[in-house]
Formats: C-alpha cells, structure tokens, sequence
C-alpha cells in the first residue's frame, strides 16, 4: 500500500513550548511580509498538554518577545513568585541559605509559577488563530529522506496492529507529511531526535548527554498551609553527598502545590531506587508541614537534559533542526528549560523563513546555529556550564564549588574559567551490586507516600493491550544474565511507574514488561546499563494524560 502523502512548507514535530513557539513565530514572521507559509505541528499525546510535565517556574523572557501583550492575551502566568527560598537539608532539619548568597541567575523574582500543561494549551490556541495546522494523537514515527540523504519529512505510525505487528480489521496506515524543513521538538530523548543525532553524527564534538528523572506531585493543600507565590529549592537529605538532585515546591493558584524532585542518573548504586527517594523526601519535617492534611491529585516523571553547552549536538542537519530540550537546552542552575526551549523554537523558525522565501529546501539551516551562538541562551548556558561537573566532587562540595563559578560570571570575569568536561555516559555508571550498600526504604504509609501502581494511576496513562511492546529489548537475553546477575535487576528500580519487574518462568528468571504502564519518560532508554533498551513510539494518543501538569 502507498501511504498518503500531505505536503507542507513546515513540519513540526512536537507539541511543547519549543515546537508551538516555532509555529507562531513562522506565521508571525510570514504576516509581517505578506506573504504564506503552510506549518503542520505533530503532537503524539491525546491533546496537547497530554505529555507535558514541568515543575514549573517560568521566565518570561521568550515570552515577553514572542507575545508582549500576552497579559491582554490571558495567558496562563497568573502566579508571580513572591518568596523564594533556597534550604541544605539534613536529615531532621534543613538550613537556609541566605537570598544574598544566591547567585543572581539562580533567584526567581519576576518569574511566574505555572502549569506548563496549560501554557501550552494557550500556545496552540494562538497558533491556531494564525492558521498552524495542529494534529494530536499521531506520532511521527519514522524520517523520511531524499536520495541525498537529507530529510525529507516523517512518517506517522500505523495504527490497529496487533503484538506480532500484524494488521487487525481497524487498521490504519501511517501518513507521510513531507516538507522543506522539518523541526525535531519532540522533548528530552525524543526517539526521531536521537536517530537523526546518529544519522548525521551530531553529537561527534560534543560530551556524552547528561540526564537526570525528574518526578513530580500535585497536591490540594488546607489554606492555613498556602502561601501563594512561595518557592522553595533545595539539596541534600534524602540523597547522600555522592548522589547529585534536589526538590522543589512551588505554590499557586488558589490552594496548589507542586512538589518534586529530580535525580541524576549518574548515580552509582544499582540498589538506589529514584521513586522511593522521591517518596521519602516528603517525610523531610520541613515538607511534610506544607503536605500533611492535604489530597495527592496528580503524579508524573519525565527525564531531563542536565549536560549543558557540553552536551549539546550540532543542532541542525540537512533539512531541519533540533530544538528545545531535543537538544539539551535545560539551564540545571536554574532547573528551568521552558524559556529556552521557547526561545530556539523562534530562533529555528527565523532561519526557516528566509530560506524558504529564498527558494531554498532541504539544506542546512546554518543560520539558526549562528542565531543560537548570538543569543541569550547561548550566554545562559555558558555562565552556567560547570556546574553539572562540579557536583561530581559531591552535592555540598559542587553546591559550594558551582555556587562560586556563577558568581565570578556574574563579575564578568567567569568566561576566563576552563570548561570541565562530562567524560562518562549515565547508563556506564553503575557499580556491581555486590560493590554497594543496599537501601532500605521505609514502607509507604498511603497517606504521605505510596506505591508506584496508586501512582501511576493518577497519570490517566493509557495503552491498547494488543499492539506491538514499544519498550524494544534488543538483545532478549541481557536483562538476566547481565543485569540480574551484576546489578540486581536496576530496571525494577530506575522505572518510575512498575513496568519492569523480574518473574520466575518455568524455573527460571526472567523480564516482564508491563507495557501499558508506561509514563513515557525515557529513563529506561537512557539508564540501562547495557543500552539494550530501545524506547519506540506507541499508538498515537497513548501514554499519560496529565491535565494540569
């Protein structure tokens, strides 16, 4: 069978803030030169916003740029931070640090706490009324290419197969969206991103990319225990001094509470659960005072770029660019990408105009490389690049160590400093089980923690039973007489949603995969220790359905 095919002048690949900023500013650009460009945007969740995840605290720097009447406009920033507090925590007690002592980058008045999920939303709407043609519920699949090798376009996903890739009666062939310049912004590990990073080897100057799992709750909280505004960060307890993340508290709305916390995945013990240092955060006296007495209403995990400049890929190719946090534009000083990710998308799409109003197609948008190298998050992510290494001396030591780097490139005399170097890839990381101490994590009380399956629940995440694993093992054998046998099965651990567990069969181990949990996270793409986990896109509109996220 032939696949239908759509032409476009644009292809977007990816429903978040890079993606939707790209579209608009496209149109923006095309209006105020009287002239036409056609933008198709692809979005895999059910809607957009589906499988967004943020803490979030905005810039609105990009913002501002994109739509400086966005007040007028009602976009969803209606939370300005009022208090922002930065805490070492210890075990029983936390210490503060002084606001003075907190590198200016790192300080947070004039940003806004949000729902990622719901700005996004706004984003579309807005791209709609300028004429972005928004498809959600396909996945971009494959890349299509020219016979010169350039890309051409994508392909989105067959639907109605069965788990032998069999075609059932409802089956639907994937679409062929060809265009002049296809934008990759499919977020942090997107599957077409790392297969055009390894097509065009973009990655062939560049350090291994960093990541780390990034979990988060939304708690209804008792009013006497809000403080609208309020910010909190922090490092330290529950995690030893070897063991690189932090937490977050964010206060909105009216009675909102978004706690997280993110984890580095270049922890070395293989018996270190993510989800349940996650979990045993929120007994931390200091958190458990916002959160005892109130309602758990949302969960989510998403991994993270943390590699910085370092890491980034050459962030275009021969017909189209990378964007966003498909590259790795995440500022982990800040914790914040949104703005960036915003930023690029315009960037790319600045690029994008005048080559296609010069006739061009198909080529490299060098432009947008130099556009990136001009601006301001070029600059962000250079005052910001060793702080990332640094940690590796140990959380207080980077803590103190990074603090201090931000403070000589705020002086101006920063950019004099070497830049370290990320040497190790975080899926070679691991220790042999054997060679580490075993954790043991306190039992989940249901009120203030709880178990993965109540957890993953709350995501709404949703996956047709019979259709082909998209968690592709590529060597079936590895699981148990690798990562059993070295490191005690970590995929049972660094899973944040229970999809991977070790069952005994016909007397002997071996992997189950519970697919239909999934959470489309990633870290089991990027943390096995063997790479013998391939994440492939599931039907579209599968996966987490976070509203409010």
């Amino acid at each position: 069978m032939s696949r239908e095919i759509m032409e476009y002048d644009v292809v977007i690949v990816g429903g978040g803030p890079a993606g939707l900023c790209a579209s608009i500013r496209l149109k923006q650009l095309a209006q105020t030169q009287g002239r036409e460009i056609s933008v198709c945007l692809l979005e895999k969740g059910s809607e957009i916003g589906a499988h967004i995840i943020s803490g979030a605290v905005i810039d609105p720097i990009a913002l501002d740029e994109l739509f400086p009447n966005w007040f007028d406009l009602k976009a969803p920033l209606n939370t300005p931070v009022t208090a922002d507090d930065f805490l070492y925590f210890f075990d029983q007690k936390a210490l503060e640090i002084p606001h003075w002592l907190i590198p200016k980058m790192m300080r947070n008045q004039g940003n806004y706490i949000v729902s990622l999920g719901q700005v996004c939303r706004w984003l579309a709407t807005q791209a709609e009324k300028l004429g972005v043609e928004i498809y959600t519920g396909f996945a971009a699949s494959e890349l299509l290419f020219s016979d010169s090798g350039a890309i051409i376009g994508v392909a989105t996903g067959d639907m109605g197969l069965d788990k032998n890739s069999k075609p059932l009666p409802e089956f639907t062939e994937g679409v062929e969206l060809h265009a002049k310049y296809t934008l990759i912004s499919e977020g942090t590990r997107g599957s077409l991103a790392e297969k055009v990073i390894k097509q065009f080897s973009l990655r062939s100057k560049s350090n291994p990319p960093k990541y780390g799992i990034g979990f988060k709750e939304l708690w209804r909280v008792p009013q006497s225990q809000h403080h609208r505004g309020f910010v909190m960060h922090g490092l330290g307890w529950p995690l030893d001094n070897q063991t690189g993340g932090g937490i977050f508290m964010y206060h909105y709305d009216k009675d909102l509470v978004s706690f997280g916390m993110i984890i580095h995945l270049d922890y070395t013990n293989p018996h270190l659960s993510p989800y349940d240092e996650f979990q045993r955060a929120k007994t931390h006296p200091v958190i458990r005072y916002y959160l005892e007495g109130g309602e758990r209403i949302g969960y989510g995990a998403r991994a993270v770029n943390e590699g910085g400049i370092q890491s980034l890929p050459k962030l275009s190719f021969p017909g189209g660019a990378l964007l966003g946090c498909s590259a790795g534009m995440i500022n982990l000083a800040r914790i914040k990408g949104s703005h960036n990710a915003m930023k690029s998308g315009m960037l790319a799409a600045e690029a994008v105009i005048e080559a296609v109003f010069q006739g061009r197609a198909h080529d490299e948008l060098t432009s947008y490389t130099e556009r990136f190298k001009n601006s301001w998050i070029h600059q962000e992510l250079s005052q910001t690049r060793n702080l990332k290494p640094l940690l590796k001396l140990g959380t207080f030591q980077g803590m103190m160590l990074g603090g201090a780097s931000l403070w000589l490139e705020q002086m101006g005399i920063g950019k004099k400093l070497p830049t370290l170097q990320h040497k190790i890839p975080d899926h070679a990381s691991l220790v042999p089980a054997n060679e580490a101490p075993i954790i043991r994590y306190p039992v989940y009380d249901s009120v203030l923690t709880f178990d993965k399956l109540s957890s993953v629940a709350l995501t709404g995440t949703h996956h047709r039973d019979n259709q082909p694993v998209h968690l592709h093992i590529k060597d079936p054998s590895v699981p148990v007489s690798t990562n059993l046998v070295f490191f005690k099965g970590p995929e049972q651990r660094y899973c944040p949603a229970a999809v991977y567990e070790f069952v005994e069969k016909e007397g002997q181990m071996a992997l189950k995969i519970n697919a239909q949990n999934c959470i489309h996270c990633k870290t089991c793409d990027i943390k096995d220790p063997q790479q013998n986990i391939e994440w492939r896109t599931p039907e579209g509109g599968e996966g987490p359905q976070y509203s409010t996220m």
